[in-house]
C-alpha cells in the first residue's frame, strides 16, 4: 500500500502560499532530488525561507517556531522527503 495515498494537509497555523502544482526540488548541499507535491512543496518554501532568515540572523520567534513546526510536519508528513531534502 502507498504511503502517499493519504491526503495531506496544511496545519492551520501555516501562513505560506499555497501552490496548485507540486515539482521537484533539490537539497542544496547533495544536490540530490526528490519530487514532492503541491502541499508538500508549500511546506518545503516556508521551511527554506524560514531557515535562510534564521542563517542571515534575521529571524524573531515567530521564524524559528515556523521553521521548526515545518520541518516536524515533513518528518510525520514525508519522512523520505525529509531525510533527502531537509536532514
Amino acid at each position: 500500500m502507498n504511503m502517499k495515498i493519504k491526503e495531506q494537509k496544511l496545519p492551520k497555523w501555516f501562513e505560506g502560499d499555497i501552490y496548485e502544482e507540486g515539482a521537484v526540488v533539490k537539497n542544496r548541499f547533495s544536490g540530490e532530488e526528490y519530487e514532492l507535491n503541491n502541499v508538500e512543496l508549500s511546506m518545503y518554501d516556508l521551511v527554506m525561507g524560514c531557515s535562510i532568515m534564521t542563517d542571515t540572523g534575521q529571524y524573531n520567534d515567530k521564524i524559528v517556531t515556523d521553521l521548526r513546526k515545518g520541518l516536524d510536519w515533513f518528518r510525520m508528513n514525508n519522512a523520505e522527503a525529509y531525510m533527502v531534502l531537509l536532514d
